[in-house]
């Protein structure tokens, strides 16, 4: 989709022009009664003297903020999609400073994964040609805002495309190739990949133990992005990449255990923010790690009752096999904190049900180790709409994960489990300021929204880059 900023003047024929219209805003088309009421993400299309235009409501004009046009924005791109447009035109003239947000908007609104969908139910036509009109003397400065929307929504479309994909097309082995991929198409990324031989001799005995029950061995993505001075501390950025989760021999229930392909999307959001680091060419120094591996059961698979040495020397006692995602992500922090040594390290994971208990599929569990960073995350959610909620893993929960046998036991119990899943990643973290984020409950929705269908949501991509560019 190729969006661009233009004056009133340089406006192209023949595009659907879409408007926004607050809650009560005298409507300029002719409309049934009650027809269009301006309520948040409806739509109705009107003519005007200048062609075929499509109105899109903001709701109540006192609780307009940056999330509601990209609502809207998602909304009008979904409703021409259907319609079988293909060009739009958004006006933009009063609302310049949401620029951004709602390129993002429109973005991912154009975002249907139909890959494998028989032609007849493929989407019929996307939109390909946005243009975003603004007054003639503050073009430059919109098109910067749309220029990075763009950005931001394409690095979270991609994030979503990988998400969706199952298990078996997007295993450990595909999933490095599409960080190799991603390498080559943005230079400034260089990208390494730790293969199941050099994880066993470099002792990363976590996700040598989760991934030895496949078929499909694990991998170690390194993904190394320099633009702040040479030999400043980076930022970590690590995601939990399990690219399919059966449980192992603690297996899970049959029931909608398709959707574990997307226990990966924390390793996903992390390729995204990268890709978009990089295009956006950040002045920053930051290394991405993701931990990628297929828990499955065969006769090499880790059972319950195991001890496990990850790569810092600690030792885990295995209660079960399905509290894996916590397992490949203890070798990866202590990694990050002993390889790179960053000044702080951010980590996404879809790590626990218990999240989903807790705050459902509205917040991710937001576990930090200073109020700074927690005021920077819930602020960034708040603006981003990707909402995070802070929750404790203070000494309890450091209590309930300590083994009789190992330094810790890989679950406490049903009781606080994602508190007592932080507290257990807290142990290879170390000192360093730390922020855990468990999207359990946001990585992937099951019904339509406004700007995102069914499927992956990307979350965390938008999060992230908000605390960086604000």
């Amino acid at each position: 989709m190729v969006l661009e900023t233009v004056s009133v003047a340089s406006r192209k024929q023949g595009a659907v022009l879409v408007r926004f219209f607050k809650k009560g805003e005298p409507f300029p088309g002719e409309l049934l009664p009650g027809e269009f009421k301006g309520e948040a993400n409806s739509a109705a299309f009107f003519s005007t003297p200048e062609g075929r235009s499509l109105a899109i409501g903001l709701g109540d004009g006192i609780q307009i903020e940056a999330d509601t046009y990209r609502q809207a924005a998602g909304t009008a791109v979904r409703v021409l999609q259907q319609a079988g447009v293909t060009r739009m035109i958004v006006d933009l003239r009063g609302a310049e400073k949401w620029a951004r947000e709602i390129a993002v908007g429109i973005l991912m609104g154009g975002y249907y994964f139909d890959t494998f969908l028989p032609d007849d139910r493929k989407l019929k036509s996307r939109v390909q040609q946005v243009q975003l009109l603004v007054a003639k003397p503050k073009m430059p400065a919109v098109a910067e805002l749309v220029h990075a929307g763009q950005i931001i929504g394409e690095a979270v479309n991609f994030t979503r495309s990988l998400g969706d994909l199952p298990g078996n097309y997007i295993y450990p082995e595909a999933l490095a190739e599409t960080a190799l991929s991603l390498g080559v198409e943005f230079p400034a990324l260089k990208v390494k990949v730790l293969e199941e031989q050099t994880l066993q001799k470099g002792g990363f005995g976590g996700m040598t133990a989760v991934g030895g029950g496949s078929a499909h061995p694990p991998r170690l993505i390194e993904v190394l992005y320099q633009g702040g001075r040479k030999g400043e501390a980076p930022l970590a950025l690590v995601g939990k990449a399990i690219t399919f989760d059966s449980g192992g021999i603690s297996i899970k229930p049959g029931d909608r255990m398709d959707e574990m392909k997307y226990d990966k999307m924390g390793g996903c959001a992390v390729l995204g923010i990268m890709r978009a680091i990089a295009a956006l060419k950040l002045k920053i120094n930051v290394v991405g790690l993701i931990p990628a591996a297929e828990n499955m059961l065969d006769s090499q698979a880790y059972r319950p009752g195991d001890i496990v040495t990850t790569y810092d020397g600690k030792t885990i006692e295995v209660l079960n096999t399905d509290a894996e995602g916590r397992v490949v992500l203890a070798d990866a922090l202590a990694y990050a904190r002993i390889v790179h040594r960053p000044h702080r390290i951010v980590d996404f994971a879809t790590l626990t049900g218990a999240v989903i208990v807790a705050l459902g599929t509205y917040k991710a569990g937001l576990f930090t180790s200073g109020s700074e960073l927690e005021y920077l995350f819930r602020k960034a959610g708040d603006a981003t709409g990707e909402k995070v909620w802070p929750l404790p893993y203070d000494e309890p929960y450091r209590t309930q994960i300590r083994s009789d046998v190992a330094c810790v036991k890989n679950t406490g119990g049903r009781e606080g489990g994602a508190c007592t899943a932080a507290a257990f990643l807290s142990q290879w973290v170390g000192e360093l300021p730390w922020v855990h984020l468990d999207i359990a409950g946001t990585a992937w929705t099951t019904r339509d929204l406004p700007y995102l269908a069914k499927g992956a949501s990307g979350f965390g991509v938008r999060l992230l880059l908000e605390t960086l560019l604000s």
